[in-house]
């Protein structure tokens, strides 16, 4: 088939390869333009820019899609379908309409669950047992187009956001050329939403990233994993007479009591436990501000004395 992927980041990228892999006709590929980026500020290509180089796919970095030039070059393509992965862009009705099949979407929720921009994140942070990823045919609303495809994913109670994310990553390449080869063959069916369930992932705010230790250990456990690797949850420690920005990449609900925020008194040396609004954390990996992650006892080597510190909330 003649397809356009539209896609941005890494999650794009395995169903980008797999759909070539497949023998389809990738005829362009459209990718958010490159952005400033580390301490140098340079302008970064994207995942899928660098992908689509690598494969030699024509490749196309619009702004906007809003402009009449720009509509005018997407359906000169002659695509049967735009396939969209984490794009990042608004596409109006003569974007989703000038491919001959529409516009097919990889969404990684149970839709109507998660509808919006975070919703892998926002699953954990929920403390969802389960989500899926799903192909759709997109419509002028936020995810709210007819399931083609759907396939269940399993959220063990220490998954991770990053876990959850590379999961999706490989399950939605896979379904995705599914997705196709039931297009090609006239044999995709879609099926409208459910009408109820409907939740918005909305977008992970800065303010929702510091923990407060006022609340519940297992939600703050969810919390915690739901920002991890990225943006993080931290927490200001005083480390040998200064305060330093740390943020949690991974901890374990516990069963003690003690003052919302203070750090426990532990026979063994190379535990952290902090105390919450109810129950308690075991922090196992950290990471200083500019630093590389590590676990709790080479983070306790290096800070000194802990005990009797009470973390300060938002």
């Amino acid at each position: 088939m003649r397809i356009i992927f539209m896609g941005t980041p890494r999650f794009a990228v395995p169903a980008f390869r797999a759909i070539l892999a497949a023998g389809h006709d990738v005829v362009a590929c459209y990718t958010r333009p490159p952005r400033p980026a580390g301490r140098g500020r340079d302008h970064r290509p994207s995942p899928v820019h660098l992908a689509a180089m690598e494969a030699g796919t024509k490749l196309f970095t619009p702004v906007s899609l809003r402009d009449v030039d720009e509509q005018d070059r997407f359906s000169s393509h002659g695509a049967d379908v735009a396939i969209v992965v984490a794009y990042g862009l608004l596409l109006p009705p003569e974007i989703l309409n000038a491919p001959a099949f529409g516009c097919l979407n990889l969404h990684g929720s149970k839709l109507p669950r998660w509808r919006g921009a975070a919703p892998i994140q926002r699953a954990i942070m929920a403390g969802d047992t389960s989500s899926a990823v799903q192909v759709m045919r997109m419509d002028e609303g936020l995810d709210t187009g007819d399931i083609a495809l759907s396939l269940p994913i399993d959220i063990p109670a220490d998954m991770t956001a990053g876990q959850l994310h590379d999961r999706m990553m490989v399950a939605g390449a896979g379904l995705v050329v599914r997705a196709l080869e039931k297009l090609e063959e006239g044999e995709l069916d879609f099926t409208p939403q459910p009408s109820h369930g409907v939740t918005y992932a909305k977008k992970i705010s800065k303010s929702e990233t510091r923990i407060d230790w006022s609340l519940p250990g297992e939600q703050l456990h969810n919390i915690i994993r739901g920002l991890s690797p990225f943006p993080g949850s931290w927490t200001m420690f005083k480390t040998r007479g200064r305060q330093v920005r740390v943020k949690i990449l991974q901890a374990r609900p516990l069963d003690v009591t003690g003052r919302a925020g203070s750090i426990l008194e532990l026979d063994d040396s190379n535990r952290l436990v902090v105390c919450c609004g109810r129950g308690g954390l075991e922090i196992l990996r950290l990471q200083r501000a500019g630093g590389a992650p590590m676990g709790a006892g080479e983070f306790i080597r290096g800070a000194g004395d802990l005990s009797g510190q009470i973390l300060a909330g938002p």
